[in-house]
Order: C-alpha cells, then structure tokens, then sequence
C-alpha cells in the first residue's frame, strides 16, 4: 500500500467528502444491526415466551458494551488513527454476527448474550472513530447538517431492517430439532451484515490513506484529559444523550407488543414488526428534511421543538387508545430524527483537537440504550407496558432542558 507521503496533494474538502462517502455505508450498517437487536427482544417476549426484565436484557447486553470498552477503545483509536479504527470495529461486527448466528441456533440465552456484548464492542469502534470524523473537519452548522444526512442513512437500515427482519425472526415459531429451514430464517439477516461488514472493512483498510493528517487524534496527559471530560458543555449534552438513546431504543423495542395489544391494533407480531418501519420511517424523513433546515436554523431551537413535541406524543400514547394511541408512539419517530447528531454536535467542546475523548464520552453514555429499557422492563412487569411508557417520557424532557440551555448560549 502506498504511504500516504506518496499521494497526489488533496484539498482538505475533498478528502472530507471522500469520508463522508465511506461512512455512508456504516451509518447504514449501524441501522439495520441495530433494529435487528431491536426485534430480538419481541421474539424471546411473544414466541419464546421470556418476561419483558429478560428479553430485555438483550438491549441491556448490548448497550452496556458503551460503557464497558469505550475507554480501551478511545486508547485504540489514539493509537491507530480513525480509519483504521473503523476497520477495525468492522471486523469485530462481522465476527460478533457470526457468533451470534450459532448461538441462535441452539438458543442458548446466556451465549446470545454474550455474543451481543461481542458484537457491540465492534459499534462502539464505530461510535467514536466513525461519529467525530465529520464534526471535527467541518464548521459547526455544516457538520450538524452533515450528521443529520448521515443519520437519515442510519434511519434507511433501521426501516429495511424492520420490513425485511419482522418477517424472518417474528414470522416463525420456536426452533424445533432438525428444523433448518426455520433456522436459517432466523440467523439469515445476522449472517448478511456480517458480509456487509467485511466488505466495508476492506473498503476502509484499502482507502486508509485517506485519514484527514490534519485530524489525527492527539494524545492527552490524563490531567487534560479530566479537563476535557469536565467540560460543562460536554456533561450537559451527555446527560441529553444518556436520555435520548434510552429512550428511543426503549420505544423502538417495545414497540412491536404495544401495536399488538388488543386496546391499540391487535394485530399479529409479524404485522406489527413492519409498522414499527413507520417509526423508523419518521426518522429517516425527519433526518433528510432535518439535515437541509439545519443548516439554515438554530440547531438548539429545533432540538427543543423536538424533545417537547415527543413529550406530547408519549403523553397520548399512555392515556388514549386504539388507533390514535399507535399513530401518536410511531410519531415519535420523526422527533427523534435529528437528536441524535445536535445533541452530539452542540456537547462537543470548542478544541476539537481532544474531540476524541468528548467522543468517548458521549459514546459511554450510550449506556442510555441498556438503563432505560431495562428498568421500562421492570416497570411493565409490575404495572403494565402502557404506564411504563412513561419513563422513556421523561427522558425527553432531559432533553428539551438541554436545548433549552444551549439555546441561552448558542453562537455560531
């Protein structure tokens, strides 16, 4: 391979858009895993017949990954650099879905958690080597813009996956001895992001090169880098963060059982896993449209228009019924459409030289995705999955509080 001392000179402009071509694909990848993740837990709930506190922990098993290897990981990506960093966590994905493809087959609880745990140390390479490429190389309106666009990708998985993964992990019974056709039904969508992955990964490792020189990450003495963590702007926005992840993968989960209850739809699973496109659906329009607006208006105002109007949308979800009931918690979708990338965006601190320890941190606190939909668990355990919307309801009031805050503080 040839050193990158060797190349052609390249404008900095085109060596960001070069990036931001090649991470179309793991926002992308990123989606569909993840509504994958998602639909698991409605299966072990409705068909293998697990409480919501254990199917649960499926989302717990991948989430807590955040937390657990965000630190080695940051070191990891120091050291080697961005790209290879996300070749690196590709690779992981692939063999995290390998694994877990097996241990599906047997239906081995504790293997299939372990392997999400696996798996989910290969996204978190992605969550901070992937996440701060565009931020750190672009002005702040551009990279909010940019993230947004990127999310929609992220969005497009998330729906396909739902269409096509419904069919595949709801649409068949529990596995029987001998019964491959219903296994591979089942391992099928988890075998195919392992292929994406390693394409992907030998994309990375083949355009490596193309590592922004001026971008590299720095090491910090570990004074710096508790000056870095303690940055109000940074805790703030993770706070919103921890908020927004847990909610959202908290609704996404749980949606397929509330559309079937018989006060709401009463529809099949199967029917009900496709719907929950819609959900993802909304937030791949609102990322689209989202990523144009956002480059023309307050990041900060839109934020608080969101969270406030997904505070609502809870609110109806948990008090009405029917039709209404499932088009309000769907709606939700579309306001978390662009939460992700401002929250990110507005948390960074104004050194971008020491983003990838702000980016740690914000990926720690992903951790949201594993808290959140547990304890919603325990709640619908106790009393009942409607009123237990109400803790993913809160979460959104953390977040208007945030963008309430950066909006007094906001400059361009």
């Amino acid at each position: 391979m040839t050193n990158s001392t060797t190349l052609a000179p390249e404008t900095s402009e085109h060596r960001a858009t070069l990036l931001f071509r090649l991470c179309i694909g793991v926002y992308f990848l990123g989606g569909f895993l993840n509504s994958l993740v998602g639909l698991l837990v409605p299966r072990l709930r409705m068909i293998e017949g697990l409480t919501h506190t254990r199917a649960l922990l499926v989302q717990f098993a991948f989430h807590s990954s955040y937390l657990l290897f965000a630190l080695p990981i940051t070191a990891l990506v120091v050291k080697f650099g961005y790209m290879r960093s996300i070749a690196a966590g590709l690779v992981v994905i692939a063999l995290g879905c390998g694994l877990l493809a097996a241990s599906l087959g047997s239906f081995g609880y504790m293997v299939v958690l372990l392997a999400l745990l696996a798996l989910a140390s290969g996204v978190t390479f992605l969550q901070i080597a992937a996440n701060i490429v565009v931020p750190v190389v672009e002005p702040t309106r551009r990279a909010v813009s940019r993230l947004t666009f990127l999310q929609g990708f992220n969005s497009l998985g998330t729906v396909l996956a739902s269409l096509a993964g419904s069919t595949l992990l709801l649409g068949t019974g529990r596995p029987r001895t001998g019964d491959l056709t219903n296994h591979v039904r089942v391992v099928f969508p988890f075998l195919a992001v392992a292929l994406v992955a390693s394409a992907l990964a030998s994309a990375f490792i083949y355009r490596r090169d193309l590592l922004l020189a001026s971008s590299t990450p720095r090491h910090v003495p570990l004074s710096g880098i508790v000056g870095v963590l303690l940055n109000r702007r940074l805790l703030a926005g993770a706070g919103a963060m921890f908020a927004y992840v847990g909610a959202e993968v908290t609704i996404g989960t749980l949606l397929v059982e509330y559309l079937a209850m018989p006060e709401t739809l009463g529809i099949s699973p199967v029917a009900a896993g496709q719907l929950v496109g819609l959900y993802w659906a909304g937030a791949l329009a609102g990322r689209l449209v989202g990523a144009r607006y956002l480059a023309r208006y307050s990041a900060p105002t839109m934020l608080l228009g969101c969270a406030i109007t997904a505070i609502a949308l809870v609110g109806m979800a948990i008090g009405l019924q029917g039709p209404v009931a499932a088009s309000a918690l769907l709606a939700v979708g579309l306001c978390n459409a662009i939460m992700y990338p401002t929250i990110f965006a507005l948390a960074l601190p104004d050194d971008h030289s020491t983003a990838t320890y702000a980016s740690m941190l914000l990926c720690m606190v992903v951790v949201g995705g594993a808290i959140i939909p547990l304890l919603t668990g325990v709640v619908a355990d106790m009393v009942g999955l409607k009123i237990a919307f109400g803790l993913p309801g809160a979460c959104y009031i953390v977040i208007a509080g945030f963008a309430w805050w950066r909006h007094r503080t906001w400059t361009l």
